[in-house]
C-alpha cells in the first residue's frame, strides 16, 4: 500500500517554524512529504519545490499551509488545480475569506494544525 500524500506549503528550512515542524512531523507519521518553498533547495533533505503546481504528483492527500491568509487565499485557486482530499489551515493562515474562497472552489478545508491532527505536538520537534 502506497504511503499517503501531502504538500507542506510554506515549508521552511528554519528548524524553529512550523512550516519545517511540519515538515518533521509528516515524515514521521509516515507521509511522503513534498515541502514548498519559492527559494526550493533542499528541506530536511527533501527536495523543495518552488511551486505546488511542480509538485511531481496530480493528486495529493494532504495540503498544509503555513502562509498568511492573504498569500493563502492567493494560492487557493493553485491548490484547487493540483488536487487534494483535504486542506489545511493552520492557525494564523486560515481567516474567513479564505475559508469561504475554499468552499466555494469545492475544497474540503480544515481550519486546525494538522501536526496536531497526526496525534503529535509541534512542541516535539524543537
Amino acid at each position: 500500500m502506497s504511503k499517503p500524500t501531502v504538500a507542506i506549503v510554506g515549508a521552511s528550512a528554519d528548524r524553529a517554524k512550523f512550516g519545517n515542524k511540519s515538515v518533521r512531523a509528516h515524515v514521521q507519521a509516515g507521509y511522503d512529504v513534498y515541502p514548498v518553498n519559492p527559494k526550493g533547495g533542499q528541506i530536511e533533505g527533501l527536495e523543495a519545490y518552488t511551486s505546488l503546481a511542480d509538485v511531481p504528483l496530480e493528486h495529493l492527500d494532504r495540503v498544509s499551509v503555513y502562509l498568511p491568509p492573504q498569500a493563502g487565499l492567493a494560492l487557493l485557486d493553485e491548490i484547487a488545480a493540483k488536487g487534494c482530499d483535504k486542506v489545511w489551515f493552520n492557525p494564523g493562515t486560515e481567516s474567513p475569506e479564505v475559508l469561504e474562497k475554499a468552499k466555494q472552489l469545492g475544497l474540503d478545508a480544515v481550519a486546525a494544525c494538522s501536526i496536531v491532527d497526526l496525534g503529535m505536538s509541534p512542541a516535539q520537534f524543537p
